[in-house]
């Protein structure tokens, strides 16, 4: 199980502690399964079950599933990914992802989609690695930067929209 402490500057300014666990069903499938605890309300604020088949030989994914947030109730989430090799030592690499979250009566619904540049690191010092992503949102129209090293994540968006992420 993969456990992380969250803060983020929108929204509760809370500390979150998430966890994550994926089920293998066949060699290229599995079902992943998120919890989120809100510290503050002592309460769930985000559950989800996704089930997520890989296309290893095109380098993609496509997932679908039911989310649960307190805001925005039960949904139902269609996602993909595409990633091509932008050097041969597959250090750079350029992606694509959208995703489109319905309500259950079908009749609001949510979708973003992106085009990013991820340049991983590797040992960029002992025992360090790092992960460098440069992105730009297209519904919203706004570019992001994530920056990984090993633990840490921190995420923010010319929106002046951050996040902290410290993996367990």
């Amino acid at each position: 199980m993969e456990t992380s402490l969250r803060y983020c500057s929108v929204g509760s300014k809370s500390l979150k502690l998430h966890a994550k666990e994926k089920f293998p069903l066949d060699s290229a499938t599995h079902l992943q399964v998120h919890g989120e605890l809100d510290t503050e309300t002592g309460g769930p604020s985000h559950l989800s079950a996704m089930i997520r088949h890989f296309y290893h030989n095109v380098y993609s994914s496509l997932s679908f599933g039911l989310l649960y947030d307190r805001k925005k109730a039960l949904r139902y989430s269609v996602r993909g990914k595409k990633s091509f090799s932008v050097t041969t030592d597959l250090c750079l690499n350029f992606q694509i992802k959208g995703r489109c979250d319905v309500d259950q009566e079908f009749q609001q619904r949510e979708s973003s989609g992106a085009a990013e540049f991820i340049w991983d690191v590797t040992n960029f010092n002992k025992d360090q690695d790092l992960r460098i992503k440069v992105g730009y949102e297209a519904f919203e129209k706004v570019p992001y930067v994530q920056i990984r090293e090993n633990n840490w994540t921190l995420n923010v968006d010319l929106k002046g929209r951050w996040n902290v992420r410290y993996g367990l």
